[in-house]
């Protein structure tokens, strides 16, 4: 981070005051917080406002997945995270446990584990689904090519396999981890729940310096170099090129950057979908006669990126701008997702001054959130309410051999053995914390910011929490697995009495943005078709999808519709995970509801 804006964000950190004398033991507002800026995005980008519109075209279009119907938007629909029920259980790294393809989450499977006695997390325990609430991606399929035009890559389905598979009929897989909402992910110095995601970009995948190749092309004095790439404060943008090749969660297996480049240039961005024509940021591009925009890829990084970087003549054996997409693909969602901060709730209205903007109960909340007892700001830091923040991870007194530093703790969500978390390495092999350091780091996880969290439920990077309220009963037992070390440092010390327990949802619920809720801009978005679960003829007997005579091993979806908004946003608030487990909000009262079905073809 620049000096300048680390400065301005360190004003913000444990122990400085907010703006306004609004209190809060010195939590300030996220307007207090410089948004962090790579030094050197110049050198790449020559107009921010156009890269953020190809950045949200890149985030929300379907066409990005070797199916054509899988965009990064699939997993992060809803307040910035997923929101869906039917197919959405995967295993845990180790465990062969496969749970039922296609099962629907109901409220008596939560929470994940379950005790005779919720408040005593020795006591005896009555059930335990030792899996994960991830989010369905694609079906595991080769790639082989892809054809200009076309939105399916070509490729075949890998038979064979046990997972994500009923009588030989393929589901879609799912994420090994629960989806964390993108909204005000900018702050974090390293995404992804295990960190895997540096804070250097690298162009091409999200592991940074550990990967020595030269990414990208140049085009310098009439001719091509390959050269290096290495932009910092952009984990973010490390974090957006992985699953667009990842085999699980958007592409066939095998497909590389230039193939989704060819694939992209060659079809009209969102083709599939609507864009409104009053999207805070795609407005003016949007086809308002009917699906997409009326700019091209190729036009829109033209406008947003240095010619050095696309402006070669194509020649039979290299294209420029293909070679490129992963460095355009990055730096453009980091850009769009750059601009969804929700530093508009009404705790920061409080923390600013405005000692009418929290109930008594709310306020009750804050006091508990910031009192020893509670531990909560062990791992709830700052304006960002995370100890991953560039604000706390970056201070003058961080340790950086101690992953509580980095923001990274041990809660008991799961056993070390489950899932070792920044405790393991990255696509190179190498350790994803500092060498040396990675026993003190297995098991632990990024600690999430707290903002808009009544709607990206389930909770934990295992998804076993349905409600705020399991939640807090969660930590009021001190984590569900004590024993083996599962539990870091405080951990076990928590005290939380019931009053303090429903203070601290209602203060929680606070941290939502109004802007999120009714998504309005910043948080409008293009219509999306959700994959949501398969369509079975019997219980347990899917019905094969016969639209494509490559692919006679999957079954068929069954899509729900996430319409269009504008900077307006909804009349209906968006739906949380418990009123979605309840059927609350089908009568068209709560948006988001997954009722209402589409098709994802043209």
């Amino acid at each position: 981070m620049a000096g300048a804006t680390l400065a301005q964000a360190q004003r913000g950190g444990p122990g400085g005051g907010g703006p306004g004398g609004g209190g809060g033991a010195n939590i300030p507002s996220l307007r207090t917080v410089a948004v962090p800026v790579p030094p050197n995005l110049s050198t790449y980008v020559s107009d921010q406002t156009a890269l953020v519109a190809l950045g949200k075209a890149f985030f929300w279009d379907m066409q990005a997945g070797g199916d054509g119907r899988t965009a990064c938007a699939t997993c992060h629909f809803h307040a910035g995270a997923d929101h869906r029920l039917q197919n959405q259980l995967s295993s845990p790294v180790g465990l062969s446990n496969f749970p039922t393809p296609n099962a629907t989450l109901s409220v008596t499977d939560f929470p994940f584990h379950q005790l005779s006695n919720p408040a005593n997390n020795r006591s005896a325990v009555t059930s335990d689904r030792r899996q994960v609430a991830g989010s369905a991606g694609v079906v595991h399929r080769n790639f082989f090519d892809v054809t200009p035009g076309s939105t399916v890559d070509d490729g075949s389905d890998v038979a064979g396999e046990a997972a994500f598979s009923i009588g030989g009929i393929r589901t879609r897989q799912v994420t090994g981890r629960n989806a964390p909402s993108v909204i005000n992910a900018v702050f974090n110095v390293r995404n992804f729940w295990d960190g895997r995601a540096s804070n250097t970009f690298n162009g091409a995948n999200p592991f940074g310096a550990s990967d020595p190749a030269a990414n990208v092309l140049a085009w310098r004095n009439g001719a091509l170099v390959r050269e290096q790439v290495r932009i910092t404060n952009s984990s973010l943008a490390s974090q957006a090129v992985g699953p667009a090749l990842n085999a699980t969660e958007m592409s066939y297996d095998g497909r590389v950057w230039p193939k989704l480049g060819r694939k992209l240039l060659s079809l009209r961005p969102l083709a599939l979908q609507q864009v409104r024509t009053d999207d805070s940021v795609l407005g003016a591009l949007a086809n308002a006669a009917g699906n997409g925009l009326t700019s091209t890829y190729a036009a829109l990084i033209q406008a947003a990126f240095q010619p050095v970087w696309w402006s070669a003549p194509a020649t039979a054996e290299t294209n420029q701008m293909e070679s490129n997409f992963g460095l355009y693909w990055g730096l453009a969602i980091q850009a769009y997702e750059s601009t969804l901060i929700s530093d508009a709730t009404r705790v920061d209205q409080f923390l600013e001054g405005n000692r009418t903007a929290l109930t008594a109960l709310e306020q009750q909340g804050l006091a508990a959130f910031t009192d020893g007892g509670s531990q909560c700001t062990q791992c709830h830091q700052g304006a960002e309410f995370t100890g991953a923040s560039y604000t706390n991870a970056l201070r003058a007194n961080a340790n950086p051999g101690n992953p509580s530093d980095a923001g990274f703790f041990r809660t008991g969500v799961s056993q070390m053995a489950e899932d070792a978390g920044l405790g393991g390495n990255d696509g190179f092999g190498l350790p994803l914390f500092t060498p040396g350091q990675t026993g003190a780091a297995n098991g632990t996880f990024k600690a999430p910011g707290l903002r808009n969290a009544e709607f990206t439920g389930p909770y934990f990077h295992d998804g076993g929490q349905a409600t705020l309220e399991q939640v807090m009963a969660f930590y009021a037992r001190n984590g569900d697995f004590p024993a083996g070390g599962n539990l870091g440092p405080g951990i076990g010390r928590i005290r939380l009495s019931g009053a303090d327990q429903a203070a601290l949802v209602a203060f929680v619920k606070a941290l939502s943005d109004d802007r999120v809720r009714y998504e309005r801009a910043p948080f409008d978005h293009p219509s999306l078709c959700v994959p949501n679960g398969q369509v079975e003829l019997s219980p347990g007997v899917p019905q094969p999808d016969t639209s494509d005579p490559r692919f006679t091993l999957t079954a068929l979806d069954r899509f729900a519709l996430i319409p269009a908004s504008g900077a307006g946003g909804n009349a209906a608030p968006l739906q949380t995970f418990e009123e979605l487990l309840r059927g609350t909000g089908a009568d068209g009262s709560r948006a988001h509801a997954m009722t209402q079905s589409c098709s994802p073809q043209p």
